[in-house]
């Protein structure tokens, strides 16, 4: 994964990636980007590994492609197609009529600048609303971190991001609690900055209640 999903949103160092990419081509082995997650511009590019300027050999896509009608992709370069002959490689949901019409309206949809572009901006308005959180509650969040729509913040204590997971679903918001200790925010990409605040609200309030009740 070009950012960890269930790891805890974890973003690899600038380098990383590219020095991946070097050696597999150095030991002529297949890079493979799980895309599931960040991909279909989640991350604010159609590929999350489009910011790292490291291209893989094959690609997995699902979830997003089709806009949650179940669907499944292994996107691989001509290289790598050359070695597929018809039934060397199948998917339960990679390719019926109704899952593929629904990704054809998601990649146009993606495909528009404008589009992408508002994920981002929209994005970078939600994790600095997340930082200013974390300067606030210093002592019980340690970081923040992702880019885009996919979003953790990590917190000190398992038990407190499970609790505040628990209580935010209570007041109409879902997130969840992975790695432990990260509490990830993966929104529909449609997500507006009046949403982003309100959301931001209800987290502060939640917090502060935990705090009040002895947690955290």
């Amino acid at each position: 994964e070009p950012i960890q999903g269930e790891g805890g949103v974890r973003t690899p160092l600038a380098e990383y990636l590219r020095q991946v990419r070097a050696l597999c081509d150095k030991y002529d082995a297949l890079l493979i980007f799980d895309e599931i997650q960040t991909g279909m511009g989640r991350t604010g590019s159609f590929y999350a590994y489009e910011m790292y300027g490291a291209a893989p050999d094959i690609v997995t896509l699902a979830k997003g492609l089709a806009g949650g009608v179940p669907i499944g992709a292994f996107v691989v370069t001509e290289k790598v197609a050359a070695a597929f002959h018809a039934g060397d490689h199948g998917s339960t949901f990679g390719g019926n009529p109704l899952a593929c019409a629904a990704a054809n309206v998601v990649l146009d949809t993606i495909a528009d600048e404008d589009f992408l572009s508002t994920v981002k901006s929209v994005g970078a308005h939600f994790k600095q609303a997340l930082m200013d959180l974390q300067e606030k509650f210093a002592e019980h969040i340690t970081e923040v971190r992702g880019a885009g729509l996919i979003l953790g913040m990590e917190m000190k204590q398992s038990k407190d991001a499970a609790a505040i997971a628990r209580l935010m679903l209570e007041r109409g918001v879902i997130i969840n609690c992975t790695a432990g200790n990260v509490l990830r925010f993966i929104p529909p990409l449609i997500f507006t900055k009046n949403e982003v605040d309100e959301l931001i609200g209800i987290l502060e309030r939640c917090i502060l209640d935990i705090c009040e009740q002895g947690g955290l």
